[in-house]
């Protein structure tokens, strides 16, 4: 994806995750006792996380799937349990070696490869599904729909994807900058109107091969992200 915005974003995003974040997500990814603040934010990952295997196929053996912004793994090794076939991108060389120190062996058929880089390069090949969790929340709206459209092409089933919702007290949060205390806090995320987006995406035409679907806001504490789905008529 040609984009100097998104590629400073990235830019800023990769350092985070790799340098400043990764002891914070490897605790909050894993059963360790974590601040109150973290555990809400746990708790509505864990919920999103759930929310998006409901949305799949029981059965996905034979799929390939994108796991966009893997993280520690949590996603792709349950994606791979139902015998998938999983790539799984991150910006963070560390949490990609801690999702490969994470991963059981056995996968029930399925497999996972496991990269560090650029979640919507055109070398990842196509996909049934992708799946991207909490890996957009950071970008603005006209960002997240050229990303969408950019995979359009490579995608045989559906995307599910999460974005921060655009609430009055998120915004709120937000403009002052106190979404999480100091030392909790990670790189600014960008509330989006999920009306705007809906529109936005209905109006690309690169992306009028997919219906939109099912959509569930997850609010836990200091975790608040919406899953949106879109579908290949």
């Amino acid at each position: 994806m040609s984009n100097t915005g998104y590629e400073t974003r990235r830019g800023e995003l990769a350092t985070y995750f790799d340098k400043t974040a990764v002891d914070k997500w490897k605790a909050i990814t894993s059963n360790s006792p974590v601040s109150r603040i973290r555990e809400t934010v746990r708790a509505g990952r864990d919920e999103m996380r759930t929310t998006l295997l409901d949305w799949l196929p029981h059965d996905l053996a034979g799929m390939r799937i994108l796991d966009a912004g893997c993280g520690p793994g949590q996603l792709a090794v349950e994606m791979a349990r139902r015998g998938a076939e999983i790539v799984a991108v991150d910006l963070s060389p560390n949490l990609i070696q801690v999702a490969i120190e994470r991963t059981p062996s056995c996968l029930d058929g399925g497999k996972i490869d496991y990269l560090a880089g650029d979640m919507t390069s055109q070398e990842l090949g196509s996909f049934d599904y992708v799946v991207a969790m909490d890996s957009l929340i950071h970008y603005p709206m006209e960002t997240v729909v050229k990303i969408l459209a950019d995979y359009s092409p490579r995608v045989r089933r559906g995307i599910l994807f999460s974005f921060a919702p655009r609430t009055p007290l998120l915004a709120a949060m937000h403009n002052v900058g106190k979404l999480f205390p100091r030392n909790d806090r990670s790189p600014a995320i960008v509330p989006i109107a999920e009306a705007k987006l809906k529109q936005a995406i209905c109006a690309d035409g690169q992306l009028t091969k997919f219906d939109l679907r099912r959509t569930l806001k997850v609010d836990s504490g200091f975790y608040k992200s919406q899953a949106l789905e879109l579908q290949v008529r």
